[in-house]
């Protein structure tokens, strides 16, 4: 079983209401704090608030931080993540949302991504927007991000730039992009915003999947409206038929290996589940490397590009592989060198196996200065002490 969620967008998206949404579905507040704290950015706090508006009860999500002068670069941006504590997969997804985003804007405005102004996106309460988001996520164990249509509203919205239609055009442009389905939608102000177009345009599927449906949340927007001016979220599991991957193949003979190392490690930034080289033997006896790589759907496309740009291939292998799969769930045990979380392997309702990560135990063994292998033994003594009270 994979663990998706589905954005209802109904009355639009943006980055509070993803945030509260989440939250109102089970995200855990005061985690996602602990995460965000990690970026060492001052000034800001966040607040989950359950409101009830008109007929709906859910969380709003209350984002404080100061306004700034300083209007941040792409590059800005990105080395506040990359020198955070958050996990490796937050940093991807977060610096993939604001790649979107840098990409966007450098279209409307004609310029290169990398010199781009962040005006409203790269304000503090964005980046604690959407790294909440890209937190928020991880910490709920979602696997698949599922959008329904959009509609975006219409008018005009106040930006850095002064007066601009709505959609706002770097918001069109990302749905252009994302080819997502447009519904129509005569409300009078803004539905869709710039950040809640980017984290669909990067992670999000525009289908509603087959699912076991686990929670549902509401998210509130900043704007009171006589219809509710909400997001809502569905979280659950589906089988192996809606998780199946995609396997990506293609031989190559004609390129350096630390070349095609490369490619493996941008296919890992990516998304792709796996990826692994193996020595071939082609026609006419020349030695070649096939280069694998197993894939979500919603993320092949990335993939292919990414191939077809950095190997020398003319084509590629596609097929879609169905898999068995173990429950995986996730503990949090205390060892003598911090916290570190412990993957738990569940098969047919017994637990037969658990591994420590590594990102954790990597991290404690550099703050205690001690082997990798001891902060291992620690952690898995730990879950075996825990298991044994339960």
């Amino acid at each position: 079983m994979t663990r998706v969620i589905y954005f209802d967008c109904f009355s639009g998206i943006s980055g509070d209401m993803i945030l509260g949404a989440l939250c109102d579905a089970g995200l855990d507040v005061a985690a996602l704090r602990a995460l965000l704290e990690t970026m060492n950015l001052p000034g800001w706090s966040i607040e989950a608030v359950r409101e009830t508006r008109g007929w709906l009860t859910g969380t709003r999500m209350h984002v404080h931080a100061p306004e700034q002068a300083t209007h941040r670069h792409l590059r800005d941006v990105t080395d506040i993540i990359t020198q955070s504590g958050l996990p490796a997969v937050v940093k991807q997804t977060a610096q993939r949302i604001f790649g979107k985003l840098a990409d966007a804007e450098a279209h409307i405005h004609g310029v290169s991504a990398a010199d781009v102004h962040f005006h409203e996106v790269g304000a503090l309460d964005a980046i604690v927007d959407i790294v909440g988001i890209a937190a928020g996520l991880h910490l709920l164990g979602i696997e698949h991000v599922y959008a329904s249509p959009l509609p975006l509203g219409s008018g005009w919205v106040k930006a850095a730039h002064g007066d601009i239609p709505v959609p706002a055009p770097a918001t069109l442009h990302l749905l252009q992009q994302a080819q997502a389905p447009i519904v129509p939608d005569e409300a009078g102000f803004e539905l869709v915003t710039p950040t809640g177009a980017a984290v669909l345009a990067t992670l999000a599927t525009f289908k509603r999947p087959a699912m076991a449906l686990q929670q549902v949340g509401y998210g509130f927007g900043k704007k009171i409206t006589p219809r509710p001016n909400a997001l809502r979220v569905w979280v659950g599991e589906v089988g192996a038929s809606e998780s199946a991957l995609v396997l990506l193949e293609c031989n190559i003979d004609d390129q350096p290996a630390e070349q095609l190392a490369y490619v493996c490690t941008q296919a890992l930034a990516l998304g792709a589940r796996d990826v692994w080289q193996q020595p071939i033997t082609m026609k006419k006896g020349r030695a070649a490397l096939l280069v694998s790589v197993l894939v979500d759907r919603d993320r092949e496309d990335q993939l292919v590009d990414l191939l077809m740009r950095q190997t020398s291939t003319l084509g590629m292998r596609r097929s879609l592989v169905e898999r068995h799969v173990a429950e995986r769930t996730i503990v949090t045990v205390e060892t003598q060198y911090g916290q570190v979380r412990v993957k738990v392997k569940v098969w047919r309702g017994d637990v037969i196996g658990a591994a420590p990560e590594y990102e954790d135990c990597a991290a404690a063994a550099q703050k205690a200065q001690v082997a990798l292998t001891q902060v291992y033994a620690a952690a898995l003594a730990a879950y075996a002490g825990r298991a044994t009270d339960e």
